[in-house]
């Protein structure tokens, strides 16, 4: 290189390094709350646009620059604006005191396991109906909201027959390409956070409600669809769906679009759907959206959802899909109930036939094999293109297939890496006349219905080792799948999801997380029609209804139960809904057994949290552990906040850390105390909201744990009263290492009101 291309490109990386050619980079900056007057007037929050933009203008040049930079201001409940900035700007304004934090624009996953999954009102599992559900108009008042991709608004499940007027208090709108309508009542959409990050022009395709993916109009039917009879998949499964609170109104919230390096809804967007909908009037609020736990004030979900609560909002979302490995919960903030999947009592069985007699449960909807004969059997291993990747053929991914081994057989496929519908699209191209699909040994006992391209059945672990010893020792391996059907009361159920997020909470280790579990495997809701079930390009089906899998079913799940508790006792607080629901639920299968995990071993708080969900039972759970915004506030002292960042989160500059603030007098509906060394006592307080009656504890104690409760009875006179008891919990001088589980449960003879206890030791 000659010196004088030597100082160029000397002078080039100088440049690129100086401030001036900062990398500029999408951020929200976070202030806090609002001090709004009662009334709220357009000239108002024109002020407060105007506001972040002369403070923006400080760091940024001029009030030009600032108001070229941002592309969100956060106006009405949450205060703060999204921005494009360079990582100096971003780092200067992060050390201003009125700001609480600057956030980069994280993006965030769907939580399905895209099959790349509502509830059927028969007896088909673990969520049953309930008779509120049939009187007319019960539940109309409740407004539930879902943060996704949109919806298909063409959906019998969002059909507005019987309903009659909108609620007054209703603020929200339509965007021109869905029709509302008395159902329906509410569809917007966020981009300009996606667009910020990706760079991408925008074009009509993200300037839409509609739901193209099929993931918003499935979760959104499955916490509130309407009774929609004959629902089925491709004629499987054939019932009445359902939501959770099939006569609540229902309102979509666009923040998620193609998936850019793995990431779809960006926190830019989800604060400015999040404020939207506090002020459009909503009561629940469903996301099935996360990515990892982190810092409270640099999350953007966390943040929402705080100010939503703040407004009497619940806030219900999903744990995440990263199980079984611990520690990988999402959506961890304290005022977030927060959702694990389960399996149900419903299974759409596909068995696999061999020819020397052995059978094995499958599950698919897919179309069946097209004669009833024996048709030759070949691992996919067996199967791979000259000189490629044997590890590749048995995934059964795309180019590793040899079509003259494969054509007219059954192939054998490994579930891992590659899209489960992915698989069976490689061994169609391949000329296969159907698949077998076998777990790997991460995902245990849990097998997904899709509907395939081709004739197929998903099996276990163990019938998956059994089928390829089967094909490594016989000579013309020969077997049948048998056309799917479902099948009802099938034990053991609930049983936990592999793919359910696990604690423990990495953010917080002292609060439980998830909160609860509910159905999220193999769930039939509404599609979209704007793609195939499968969302490959080959695939030209279209269905009204399909079957998904992931926390995000199961999220709206506790959405829509949410929404029946909301609708029965519109005084409670978030915080006593989510109590209700978390100390009402159970921790035993269908066989009356401890619930076990998809390995089929013995389950725990860290997959299930307080346990399954028990709907009916939670309408009246007689005793509640409720929560306030300041004992919100009082918790963010307690975990490390500083007395400023506090004030400012909760729009009160006179707010002070109260003195002594403890974790361990949070008063959560479950008990976790990390490092247990010497005895520790934990203070709760329950509220009456049954009748008057006496209640006694009764406790199991966690292994190497002794544990008292004091007063061991508690009387309440009447409704509303409030009691308080201590826990103290002492190491045993023989004592395990590790986590261990036990629990509380006060009774009056009536109500059962649990909660885990979790120790570490």
């Amino acid at each position: 290189m000659s010196l004088q291309s030597l100082s160029s490109l000397i002078l080039l990386v100088t440049l690129f390094s100086s401030p001036a050619f900062a990398l500029k980079k999408s951020y929200i900056v976070y202030l806090g709350s609002h001090a709004h007057p009662p009334q709220i007037s357009s000239a108002h929050l024109d002020g407060v646009a105007h506001s972040h933009r002369t403070f923006l203008a400080s760091f940024v040049g001029s009030h030009e620059n600032a108001q070229e930079a941002i592309f969100y201001s956060y106006k009405r409940h949450i205060n703060g604006f999204a921005a494009v900035l360079d990582e100096n700007e971003a780092a200067e304004i992060a050390k201003h005191p009125d700001v609480v934090s600057v956030i980069p624009n994280k993006g965030r996953k769907l939580h399905t396991t895209h099959s790349w999954n509502f509830m059927l009102l028969e007896k088909n599992g673990v969520v049953h109906k309930s008779s509120l559900w049939n009187k007319a108009g019960y539940g109309e008042d409740t407004i539930i909201a879902n943060l996704d991709t949109g919806v298909w608004p063409e959906s019998k499940s969002f059909s507005d027959e019987g309903y009659g007027a909108v609620p007054a208090r209703w603020k929200g709108r339509c965007h021109k390409d869905v029709p509302c309508n008395r159902k329906l009542i509410g569809a917007r959409y966020f981009n300009k956070g996606y667009l910020a990050y990706t760079g991408l022009p925008s074009n009509a395709s993200l300037e839409t409600c509609r739901d193209h993916d099929g993931h918003g109009s499935h979760t959104l039917s499955t916490a509130a669809g309407n009774f929609v009879p004959g629902a089925n998949v491709f004629g499987i499964g054939n019932g009445t769906a359902s939501g959770g609170s099939p006569k609540a109104r229902v309102a979509a919230y666009k923040v998620c679009w193609p998936p850019v390096n793995g990431a779809e809804c960006f926190d830019a967007d989800i604060l400015a759907a999040i404020d939207a909908a506090i002020d459009d009037g909503v009561d629940v609020l469903s996301a099935s959206v996360g990515g990892d736990a982190g810092d409270y004030m640099s999350d953007g979900i966390a943040i929402g959802s705080f100010h939503a609560v703040k407004n009497g909002v619940t806030v219900v979302c999903s744990a995440g899909n990263s199980g079984p490995k611990s520690g990988t919960v999402s959506n961890v903030a304290p005022w977030i109930i927060t959702v694990g999947a389960s399996s149900m009592d419903r299974e759409f069985q596909a068995f696999v036939e061999l020819n020397n007699g052995q059978s094995f449960k499958g599950t698919s909807l897919s179309k069946p094999l097209p004669e009833e004969k024996m048709y030759s059997l070949i691992s996919a291993a067996e199967a791979n293109v000259a000189n490629g990747n044997v590890t590749d053929a048995l995934l059964c991914k795309k180019g590793s297939l040899d079509p003259e081994k494969v054509k007219g057989k059954i192939l054998v496929c490994l579930r891992g890496d590659n899209a489960r519908v992915d698989k069976g699209q490689q061994a169609a191209a391949a000329g296969a006349a159907g698949m077998i699909l076998c777990n790997d040994k991460a995902s245990g006992n849990e097998i997904i219905s899709d509907a395939h391209v081709l004739p197929a059945s998903q099996i276990d672990y163990k019938d998956g080792e059994a089928l390829f010893s089967y094909l490594s020792s016989t000579k013309d391996p020969k077997g049948y799948i048998k056309a799917p059907t479902a099948t009802l009361n099938t034990k053991p159920a609930p049983f936990m999801a592999s793919f359910s997020s696990r604690g423990p909470n990495s953010v917080t280790p002292g609060i439980l997380k998830p909160d609860i579990t509910a159905p999220g495997v193999n769930i039939i809701a509404a599609f979209t029609e704007a793609t195939s079930p499968t969302d490959l390009d080959s695939d030209h089906r279209r269905t009204p209804f399909n079957t998904e899998s992931g926390t995000s079913m199961s999220c709206p799940h506790i959405a829509g139960v949410v929404g029946l508790l909301k609708t029965l006792h519109p005084q409670w607080s978030p915080a006593a809904i989510r109590s209700a629901i978390m100390t009402t639920s159970r921790t035993r299968d269908n066989r009356r057994k401890p619930m076990v995990d998809e390995s089929f071993k013995k389950a725990n708080p860290f997959s299930y949290g307080s346990g399954h969900v028990q709907p009916n039972k939670a309408a009246h759970p007689g005793l509640v552990y409720d929560l306030t915004t300041g004992d919100y506030l009082d918790f963010l002292c307690a975990v490390g906040y500083n007395n400023t960042v506090v004030q400012l989160f909760a729009e009160d500059p006179q707010y002070m850390c109260r003195q002594g603030a403890n974790l361990l007098d949070f008063n959560y509906p479950s008990i976790t105390v990390p490092n247990l060394t010497d005895s520790i006592t934990v203070t709760r307080k329950l509220t009456n909201v049954g009748p008057p009656a006496t209640y006694n504890a009764h406790f199991r104690e966690p292994l190497g744990v002794s544990v008292s409760v004091e007063p061991k009875q508690l009387t309440f006179n009447k409704t509303g009263e409030v009691k308080i008891f201590q826990m103290t919990l002492r190491p045993k001088s023989a004592k395990p290492s590790g986590y261990v589980f036990g629990e509380l449960t006060w009774t009056d003879s009536h109500h059962y009101v649990r909660s885990p206890i979790v120790v570490q030791l």
